[in-house]
């Protein structure tokens, strides 16, 4: 295993059971279908096999059956990435696309998806997959926690690739056959499933990029300090999963990734999304900055925007001042693409949700894991629950790189307050409701209501490891597990020792024997209240013998744990967080790319 997870992310894509999918009428490892004849039109069923000959909106024919081809997607060869100032090329600036959208919008469309055997088998044979991740990380995939529930992370990418006929002919010149990650995305799902929230990691961000092995070519690249959009050309998709765990400490379950072909399929068959300008805007080479522009041309207001212009708009960086800037407007695109697919009742018009789930699963390539119809399925239905004024867009704060200022980012400080939300399963939004019980808590209950009582804390043993270096080679904080074993002893556990041995670690946790079952739960979680631990740091596990508190990184002083936790809502300010219900705001326009339009 290339990371700390045994089982590499593997199963379900989701630990709330059956969300409605009959597993006895479909295959995981259907082979390519054809479907046969369509579903009546009138009855409002899920399309299932079409006539090469049928009309109305469906797909278009293909050989031994319906839908959209898929994008090829090859091998991604090793690349670097661009610089954000200075002269550039123009195949450079023509690469720069948010891919994202053609995956919110399959994976939201597939919630609705399914029915017909020989269409599963179909779908099945249209999904591109890779392996989850091909670089060293150390990152463990966190257990569930007391209630049984687990958060899930997703990282969502865009390539630049050029390997297809198709993404050469909107890309540019195919002067080169590597890859690039243009869009680097990690979509957070709470435990609860009651929000969500979206980080974008600037593509030109500095970062130290592990070793990582390419799983189709097995050639193998040595660790390196770089631009993390270079992450992908050095081991696929799985290498930037790796980067991006060792940059965050956050365990990613699943990576998506779209390329050119893939957006401008999805933006065709979708119909549109609203956005909308300050000012009117004209994104073109300048005197100033003479190397290219998307091209996108607006009036100043709301526009719905498909097809080529959807396109123009993902691209722009310049008219919209920076990448930050480039980042925020691809959050107002996905806020409106979600709005616009939950307003929707494909059930209404099955032609049409046929055509829209056949050129979904063409466009994009997802991790091995969960890779089925099925799988993908059950994805959405996770997604659909989660309204859109739960959802949180925002980007990653960074700083200039001090080894090339006007070129590239490193992470602020600030970064870690986002990382630590994402961690602990805090909401990034402020409004929400409260969150049920077993999920990230400053006031966690002692013991879950329908099982044991704790055990007096006189007779429960805790051991307490200091895990302050937060990952090798940081220094640890001297005597802290110590004193945290001496502030339990305050509190009435006598037992709670000190351990001799250092255990770095990103994050604190507070483990149970498995064995002990609903007891070990009610007494851990006693000694969790006592320092005001949440719930969800409280796990069971089949390696302790005992009790067992690890202080972690993220709490190098104090003996109360809350005080290091942000608050519902506590996003810095530098990461330009927008709400996912906002329908109100509109992008400004750098004044030497605004016209009188």
């Amino acid at each position: 295993m290339r990371d700390g997870a045994m089982g590499g992310g593997q199963g379900s894509a989701s630990n709330h059971g059956d969300l409605g999918w009959d597993d006895g009428l479909y295959r995981d490892d259907a082979p390519s279908y054809a479907p046969g004849p369509a579903a009546d039109r009138e009855t409002g069923q899920i399309p299932g096999p079409r006539s090469p000959h049928g009309g109305g909106d469906g797909p278009d024919p293909i050989p031994g059956g319906p839908g959209a081809g898929g994008a090829d997607s090859g091998s991604p060869a090793n690349a670097g990435g661009h610089r954000r100032g200075g002269p550039r090329r123009q195949r450079s600036r023509k690469s720069r696309v948010l891919r994202w959208v053609a995956i919110v919008a399959a994976v939201g469309v597939l919630g609705s998806a399914g029915a017909a055997y020989g269409y599963y088998e179909y779908l099945a044979g249209k999904i591109r997959k890779g392996q989850r991740v091909s670089g060293n990380s150390s990152v463990a995939k966190p257990k569930a926690n007391a209630n049984g529930s687990s958060a899930m992370n997703i990282l969502i990418l865009g390539s630049d690739s050029r390997i297809s006929a198709d993404d050469q002919k909107l890309g540019g010149a195919a002067d080169s056959a590597g890859a690039r990650a243009d869009v680097i995305m990690i979509a957070h799902l709470s435990a609860d499933r009651s929000n969500m929230s979206v980080v974008s990691i600037p593509r030109d961000t500095r970062v130290d990029i592990p070793e990582c092995e390419d799983p189709k070519t097995h050639r193998t690249y040595p660790k390196v300090n770089e631009i993390i959009n270079a992450s992908l050309g050095r081991g696929g998709p799985g290498c930037t999963l790796a980067t991006v765990q060792n940059l965050t400490n956050v365990y990613i379950d699943h990576w998506l990734m779209i390329d050119f072909s893939g957006v401008v399929k999805m933006a065709d068959v979708l119909g549109g999304v609203d956005v909308c300008v300050e000012h009117s805007v004209w994104d073109r080479p300048t005197k100033y900055i003479k190397h290219g522009g998307s091209g996108l041309k607006l009036t100043a207001g709301h526009h719905l925007i498909k097809d080529k212009q959807a396109l123009q708009w993902l691209r722009t960086r310049d008219a919209f001042g920076d990448d930050s800037g480039r980042a925020k407007a691809q959050h107002m695109y996905m806020s409106s693409l979600i709005r616009t697919l939950r307003s929707q009742n494909l059930f209404t018009n099955p032609s049409r949700l046929n055509k829209i789930a056949t050129t979904a699963m063409g466009a994009f390539e997802v991790s091995s894991e969960i890779g089925t119809p099925k799988k993908l399925y059950d994805l959405g239905m996770e997604l659909k629950s989660i309204p859109p004024a739960r959802m949180t867009m925002l980007t990653m704060p960074h700083d200039a790189d001090p080894q090339a200022v006007n070129a590239h980012y490193v992470p602020a400080a600030a970064a870690s307050t986002v990382w630590s939300l994402m961690r602990n399963d805090v909401a990034m939004d402020a409004d929400g409701k409260a969150k049920a019980p077993g999920t990230a808590s400053t006031s966690p209950k002692p013991v879950d209501p329908t099982g044991p009582p704790a055990a007096a804390p006189a007779t429960i043993p805790v051991t307490v490891v200091n895990g302050t270096a937060g990952t090798t080679g940081n220094p640890a904080v001297p005597h802290r597990a110590g004193d945290i074993a001496a502030a339990l002893g305050t509190a009435g556990f006598t037992k709670a020792e000190s351990s001799q041995k250092a255990a770095p670690s990103p994050g604190t946790t507070l483990t149970y024997p498995a064995a002990d079952g609903e007891q070990g739960k009610a007494d851990a979680t006693s000694v969790a209240k006592a320092l005001k631990i949440p719930v969800s740091n409280v796990k069971p596990s089949d390696t302790v013998q005992s009790i067992t508190l690890t202080v972690g990184g993220d709490w190098k002083k104090g003996t109360d744990y809350s005080t290091t936790l942000p608050k519902e809502g506590g996003v810095p300010k530098s990461a330009d967080a927008i709400n996912g219900a906002d329908t109100t705001g509109c992008m400004p326009i750098q004044p030497i790319y605004r016209w009188a339009g």
